[in-house]
């Protein structure tokens, strides 16, 4: 007589053996579809309409393929030259500005016996971070307001008169960079921070020991463990700045003239005032290309592996 126990096993245990093999994708299905719609679709789409005479304005011909026109229209076109200088023109006003900052104030918060000012630090510094490029780019057309602006009250304070910040082309691009900065700054601080933190306490407390000069001890001991935030930094404010639109645009529009007419309201400016989808898409399609090569970059002239 047969054992009934022996043989094949239960269908329920196959069941639950094949659920749980797909449990994983059952949840990562909500966010892969969302990157598909949200991040690949309009990439492709981009990449597509890039080779095509995408104007919504003329579609009696339909949107004929046009091969490499429209980028060959881009790099020849001095207007977007023109904007992509301006763009970098911001980049080393402000990235610079933010690093030194960041880094002086990563250092002193780094100091030994400061634990609750540190902690009171970080949770301050959370706000300008959290703060939406909207509401920034507000807050900044209050505080360079000629007539009520917080700016022009402090310089009241040494005998300045009121300063039309947003009508000159030099105070109206200073203006948003300096927003830029206060915004910016604190994600640079914290970034240096999480890396002095990696210094291990033995190797810092004999270097200080060693010598008294704090320049020494930065370059030798903590720059080291600085470097991987730094080349992040750089990435993620290049990536930030060559798309950067809602602060400029919402304090100046990109004016007066084109002095503060970074090179994504340039973009917007071709996209959605003169209609031209195909121009514009192979516009943004090559700041992407101009994103993945200065990372490759800074991965090779910043990064360096800590020993």
């Amino acid at each position: 007589m047969t054992n009934p126990s022996k043989g094949a096993p239960p269908r329920p245990a196959r069941r639950n053996l094949a659920y749980g093999r797909w449990t994983p994708a059952f949840f990562l299905a909500p966010a892969i579809v969302a990157l598909l719609a949200v991040g690949l679709y309009p990439t492709i789409f981009a990449v597509v309409t890039s080779f095509r005479r995408y104007n919504i304005t003329r579609t009696r011909d339909g949107f004929p393929f046009i091969g490499f026109d429209n980028y060959v229209a881009v790099l020849t076109d001095p207007s977007f030259w023109g904007a992509l200088g301006v763009t970098a023109r911001f980049f080393f006003a402000v990235v610079p500005a933010q690093i030194v900052l960041g880094l002086l104030i990563a250092l002193l918060l780094h100091r030994p016996g400061l634990d609750f000012m540190r902690a009171l630090t970080r949770i301050s510094l959370v706000i300008p971070l959290a703060t939406t490029y909207a509401v920034v780019g507000l807050i900044g057309r209050l505080v360079f307001n000629r007539e009520f602006g917080v700016a022009n009250q402090f310089l009241s304070w040494f005998g300045i008169g009121p300063v039309s910040w947003l009508a000159d082309p030099l105070g109206a691009f200073a203006a948003i960079a300096l927003m830029d900065i206060w915004q910016w700054t604190p994600f640079v601080t914290l970034i240096l921070l999480a890396g002095l933190s990696m210094v291990p306490p033995e190797i810092e407390e004999a270097a200080r020991l060693e010598t008294r000069s704090k320049l020494a001890l930065l370059r030798h001991v903590q720059l080291p463990y600085l470097l991987p935030g730094l080349t992040a930094i750089l990435i993620l404010r290049s990536a930030d700045i060559l798309k950067l639109f809602d602060v400029p645009f919402i304090m100046t529009r990109g004016g007066p003239g084109a002095s503060t007419e970074l090179v994504s309201i340039y973009i917007q400016r071709i996209g959605f005032r003169v209609f031209d989808i195909g121009l514009a898409s192979a516009q943004a399609i090559l700041l992407l290309i101009m994103t993945i090569l200065l990372s490759r970059l800074y991965i090779r002239l910043v990064y360096r592996e800590i020993e």
